[in-house]
């Protein structure tokens, strides 16, 4: 049996005033694509919103021994994500100035991609990461990954062996920290006294534009904006010096920190952010209530048109096998009575089967091989690149089906 941690007080500001405003269906471990058809234990994915401090989040977190220790995702696997984390580390530069041999630390650091942009410009570097395989890896490739969570204890132990660091960073790690609080003690063992703490982690605003449903699974226990950002790292001894928003994963935010007192100043970017938040509405029950039932539409409207399609006697595919690509599957009702199969370019996931619902994953020539008429784009941010590889299936008179922001054909 799966160890699930149940919290009833807010991961930020500890505040026990949570309000259910989304009802999600339950699933199993999103990543967990299997090597044969079985069973599969699911769990809930109902999202809280914080009355005080505003943060929305997950209240079950699963043991991240669990979610991470099978870990098959790499930061190479997303497409442009290695090209964009070498401006983000040219910007980090930029701010830190960091003298050459100092260290950097990232927090989550897969294998290694990040990292080795600033070991490239002089640093030393160190990764830490659960993923026993990723991490050994990373090791071997040349970026020294230590194969843990990050802690305190770990912090303290980092520091008496490598020195302070100038830089560190967790990106797309932050929203998936169940004690944040513990987390923050570590950062300020590990930080230098000028260094800079920068975090990249979805924007809530971005899911709720977008309706970006595949960032929600239980690897992201938070869902973050600014204001409740700012306020938490006001209390626990740092302070939020910049936020801006940048493009990936459907739409992120970079916040950088500093220890209280440091040299660095505050832009005026954070507090524009948290202004156009408040108009926004980002921080009451009822915004969230509204995606909640934008979820709904989407999901009747693709059932409606798979529907008449398989009335049709088409034959249905979708394209994606991602850990986000399970949310949507439980979450829209799409099980193996309407997708044939799914179609996923990365090797690794080919011929695994979806979590909890057994869907098999195949490679793109499958599409022509079995005749599928209709494919279901679930991987939605890399439509343009799917209709460029997939240019033979288009001219047979094969057919893809977009979802976000709407169900139509194409």
């Amino acid at each position: 049996m799966t160890k699930v941690t149940k919290r009833d007080s807010c991961r930020l500001c500890s505040s026990n005033k949570l309000e259910l405003v989304v009802k999600m269906a339950a699933t199993p471990i999103g990543d967990a694509y299997m090597p044969k058809e079985e069973a599969a234990e699911k769990f809930p994915l109902d999202m809280y919103l914080c009355m005080d401090c505003g943060l929305l989040q997950l209240t079950e977190a699963i043991d991240p021994a669990e979610v991470y220790g099978p870990y098959i995702y790499r930061t190479s696997d997303s497409l442009g994500l290695v090209e964009h984390f070498g401006k983000y580390a040219d910007a980090a530069l930029a701010i830190a100035q960091p003298a050459e041999g100092t260290l950097a630390v990232d927090i989550g650091s897969n294998d290694g991609s990040f990292l080795r942009f600033f070991k490239n410009r002089g640093m030393r570097v160190l990764g830490i990461d659960p993923a026993e395989k990723i991490a050994k890896e990373a090791t071997e490739s040349g970026i020294e990954t230590v194969p843990s969570l990050f802690t305190a204890e770990l912090a303290a132990e980092i520091r008496r062996k490598y020195g302070p660091a100038k830089i560190v960073t967790a990106n797309n790690t932050f929203a998936n920290i169940d004690d944040l609080q513990s987390m923050l003690k570590g950062i300020k063992k590990l930080l230098d006294k000028d260094g800079i703490f920068v975090i990249e982690t979805g924007y809530v605003l971005d899911l709720l534009k977008k309706n970006i449903i595949d960032n929600i699974y239980h690897e992201h226990l938070s869902y973050f904006a600014i204001k409740p950002l700012d306020t938490f790292f006001a209390n626990n001894g740092m302070e939020l010096i910049n936020a801006e928003r940048v493009p990936t994963k459907g739409g992120s935010i970079r916040c950088t920190i500093q220890l209280n007192r440091g040299k660095h100043q505050r832009s005026e970017a954070a507090e524009g952010m948290i202004k156009a938040e408040g108009q926004e509405k980002l921080h009451e029950p009822q915004t969230y209530r509204a995606f909640a039932q934008r979820m709904e539409m989407l999901k009747e409207n693709l059932n409606k048109m798979l529907a008449q399609l398989q009335s049709e006697g088409r034959k249905i595919a979708a394209y994606g096998a991602s850990v986000g690509v399970t949310t949507m599957l439980h979450q829209f009702g799409l099980d193996k009575s309407k997708i044939m199969f799914l179609v996923d370019d990365n090797k690794a996931r080919q011929k695994l089967y979806s979590p909890g619902l057994n869907i098999p994953v195949k490679g793109r020539e499958a599409l022509i091989d079995e005749q599928i008429d209709y494919a279901v784009i679930l991987a939605w941010q890399y439509e343009k690149p799917i209709m460029e590889k997939n240019k033979k299936f288009l001219e047979g008179g094969g057919r893809f089906i977009t979802i976000l922001p709407e169900v139509k054909t194409i």
